[in-house]
């Protein structure tokens, strides 16, 4: 999710669970939370599975409400990052 105002990343999503893509459960990540491996050539987090099983997320049929600005710190809280 890129901030409409300062135009900088806030929110990357992982798409978790399901089968092949079907079925995913959608979890806001705080772009803070994100490391890039250059060995790897992508992103990494150290959040587990286990981590998400009470973590914020949405489902493939429905969105998130970007506008909520208590969800959205309710995901910062979450995963202990600071609001930017």
């Amino acid at each position: 999710m890129i901030d409409k105002i300062s135009g900088r990343v806030s929110y990357a999503v992982l798409g978790f669970g399901g089968f092949l893509g079907l079925g995913n459960d959608h979890y806001p990540l705080p772009w803070q939370s994100l490391k890039y491996d250059t060995e790897l050539g992508g992103y990494v987090t150290g959040i587990t599975a286990k981590a998400l099983e009470g973590a914020p997320k949405y489902g493939e049929r429905s969105d998130w409400n970007w506008a909520d600005d208590a969800a959205l710190r309710g995901i910062n809280a979450y995963y202990a990052v600071p609001v930017a």
